[in-house]
């Protein structure tokens, strides 16, 4: 595992933002950390970059407990930008690769790299305030991977970002995690927990309230739904056969009961000579499971 969160407790005054927190991430994975507003998931972040420590439990960072060198193996970017606006691009990530561990031959290098990756050479005299808000997101993602941590952690990466450049970070974040970086994703955008993540936790009221890999939790909260097109019209029996859920003359969607399986409902159809064109399972999404978990843990979700 790279990082371990064993039994965690954090508490401001009598308020308890982390409630025996326990989870683990493992190595070379992207690892979703989700949870509604002040559920407890930045006081986590806080102590796993050593902002803060725990009051009890313990956080250890690939085998070893936290120490004053590991943020030297983190990269952080959290959700409110933290750049000096009226520092020169090249100047600022030259100081913040340093603090880093970089020498200052190795920053210069690594921010060459990076410019030219991101074709932005031009960018070095400009002071950051003249950038846009989508140029300074580049600057900052840079800013938190330029000194190539073991562990990864990006909240929101995407904001303030158009398409293309969002196509952009989510290719080098792909590239980074397949070169062995581990990758702790906060996001509030279920769609990209779906795209990018192999491995969740969701903590609710400072309480980790479900986790495990993506596609387990998709199967544990299906619900036996199926959707059917055909062509030609559906059987004439079928709304009293199976409970369908929406019907019309071609499509349908079907929930079977627990006890069926999904080749009961195709051996039906084919026993009517019905000719099947699409045939597949619906599986929830992760905005759905989001939700329904939340709400089952006594806290509506913020709009």
């Amino acid at each position: 595992m790279i990082l371990s969160i064993q039994d965690v407790v954090k508490s401001y005054g009598n308020y308890q933002a982390v409630n025996h927190v326990s989870f683990d991430v493992p190595k070379g994975s992207v690892f979703g950390l989700l949870g509604p507003n002040g559920a407890g998931k930045t006081s986590l972040i806080r102590m796993i970059t050593t902002i803060t420590g725990p009051d009890s439990g313990a956080i250890y960072l690939d085998g070893e407990k936290l120490n004053e060198r590991s943020p030297e193996k983190i990269g952080y970017m959290p959700e409110e930008r933290g750049l000096y606006k009226k520092m020169k691009v090249g100047e600022h990530l030259m100081y913040l690769a340093q603090l880093k561990g970089l020498t200052r031959q190795q920053a210069q290098q690594a921010i060459k790299n990076w410019f030219e990756k991101f074709d932005i050479e031009d960018w070095y005299n400009k002071k950051v305030e003249d950038l846009s808000k989508g140029m300074q997101q580049k600057i900052q993602f840079i800013a938190t991977v330029i000194h190539q941590p073991r562990l990864l952690i990006l909240d929101e990466p995407f904001t303030g970002l158009d398409p293309i450049n969002t196509t952009l970070i989510k290719d080098e974040i792909r590239q980074l995690n397949e070169s062995g970086i581990s990758i702790i994703f906060s996001t509030h955008r279920m769609e990209q927990v779906e795209e990018m993540c192999d491995y969740i936790v969701l903590i609710n009221r400072g309480r980790n309230v479900l986790q495990g890999d993506v596609q387990s939790i998709k199967n544990q909260y299906k619900q036996n739904l199926f959707r059917v097109e055909t062509d030609g019209e559906m059987p004439a029996d079928i709304l009293s056969r199976f409970q369908t859920v929406d019907h019309s003359k071609r499509t349908a969607t079907i929930q079977l009961a627990s006890d069926s399986e999904s080749n009961d409902l195709l051996r039906y159809l084919l026993d009517h000579q019905v000719r099947v064109t699409r045939f597949e399972e619906i599986l929830p999404t992760f905005n759905e499971i989001f939700i329904r978990r939340v709400e089952e843990t006594g806290e509506k979700t913020e709009k």
